[in-house]
């Protein structure tokens, strides 16, 4: 158990007399034997006396849901209030969308309104003491992924669950329980009204779990990848077509997310515009006329290509300009692997460069999806160890033999006309 947690919990609970317990993710790690990557702690105290028992350690965030950051050396342990199901908004009583979130209520209350029974157990460290108002324990043992309460009214409060079902489904082997996919399948047009921010934080998720294979192939069969990646959705084709052009394409992709979740499960952490990168790039490529092994095309074709497609994407889901842009660049510099030494090009200088080590991510996951060039990527990052050896003097030499040849005149072309 996290000793800083531990220490929140005595906290509120001796000397604040309040209720406090770990939640969520946590303990449904801790009961399936895995190791959490967080500790969350809910309680019945509200955020300002929990601030008032960390003045100098906790910090109020949020506005829809508002909690208290407990910082210990910068490690954070995340602390929020027991809430209950929110009242209806009287101007739209129909809908079901959840927009504000910040009803205080009890512990069982705050059980009945969180999204999926096994993500629903309090536990007291402190009594190893464990509270179940939903029925988690059952389906935690029986592998059963299952909303709490009716499933189409849990996914219509708030669509980013059925990413997170998806999420939770194939990180822990689960199977989704029939209601709760049907809903699942129903509302995923309803992704189209979830706050972009947090839907690009789920694909992100998604990316970097080591089961983005199974995810997306989920999301693709009960309608949702059509409304957040329709780019994506539309490069895969329709199941039944004959065409064997579209089977191979989707091939490529299936076989890119393939590549990811291998190199996921051998401790590699990809960055986040690698991810982007791999999520699009046969999409570009595609767009481009691209060879995905020759790579024959021209660089101004990929780049343009790569912009077309991203910067909306970026756009619509607030993704940041550094991650943007680090993708659209990664992918337009895939051609440079390929290409052989000149005048122009300086092998050492590709190597030195602000963003080759991401761009030899995405060419080591294009190596390991299509089963060759291997060898162009093992010489390459021999190139880039020998280049962070290099003295500085040589680097800088080698930038100037690029940019001198880069400015003479080519063959045939006029000589300037004189002032």
């Amino acid at each position: 158990l996290d000793q800083d947690a531990l220490r929140v919990i005595s906290v509120l609970q001796r000397r604040g007399e309040h209720e406090a317990y770990l939640v969520g993710g946590c303990v449904r790690d801790l009961l399936l034997g895995r190791r959490p990557k967080d500790f969350d702690v809910a309680t019945s105290a509200r955020p300002r006396q929990i601030k008032d028992l960390f003045p100098r350690l906790g910090r109020i965030i949020g506005k829809r849901f508002r909690l208290v950051h407990i910082t210990f050396n910068g490690h954070v342990i995340e602390t929020a209030t027991f809430r209950k199901a929110p009242r209806k908004s009287e101007d739209a009583p129909d809908d079901l969308l959840i927009v504000d979130d910040n009803e205080f209520g009890s512990a069982e209350e705050d059980a009945r309104r969180r999204d999926f029974t096994i993500n629903a157990l309090f536990l007291d460290p402190f009594s190893l003491r464990i509270h179940d108002f939903v029925g988690g324990l059952e389906d935690l043992d029986a592998g059963l992924l299952r909303t709490i309460g009716e499933a189409r009214v849990r996914m219509a409060e708030d669509p980013v669950r059925i990413l997170r079902a998806v999420k939770f489904a194939t990180r822990l082997g689960f199977r989704i329980e029939s209601a709760t996919w049907d809903a699942m399948c129903e509302l995923a047009p309803d992704l189209g009204r979830s706050a972009k921010p947090r839907v690009t934080e789920e694909i992100q998720r998604l990316l970097r779990s080591g089961t983005a294979l199974g995810a997306f192939r989920m999301l693709r069969a009960c309608g949702a990848l059509r409304v957040i990646l329709p780019e994506i959705d539309d490069h895969l084709g329709a199941h039944d077509d004959p065409d064997p052009a579209v089977h191979d394409r989707a091939d490529t992709f299936w076989r890119l997310l393939e590549a990811l979740d291998a190199d996921v499960h051998a401790g590699h952490t990809p960055d986040p515009a690698v991810c982007v990168a791999v999520l699009f790039l046969r999409v570009i490529e595609h767009a481009a006329h691209l060879d995905a092994r020759t790579h024959d095309a021209p660089p101004q074709e990929i780049a343009s290509a790569a912009a077309e497609v991203l910067e909306p994407f970026s756009l619509a889901f607030r993704l940041s300009r550094r991650d943007s842009g680090k993708a659209i660049r990664i992918i337009t510099l895939q051609r440079r692997f390929t290409q052989t030494p000149s005048k122009r090009f300086s092998p050492l200088v590709f190597a030195k460069s602000e963003d080759f080590r991401e761009a030899l991510d995405l060419f080591r996951l294009r190596s390991m999806a299509w089963g060759q060039g291997w060898d162009v990527y093992e010489g390459w990052l021999h190139r880039f160890e020998e280049a962070q050896r290099s003295p500085p003097e040589e680097l800088e030499l080698a930038r100037k033999r690029t940019r001198r040849r880069g400015r003479r005149r080519p063959r045939g072309d006029p000589k300037p006309a004189p002032p």
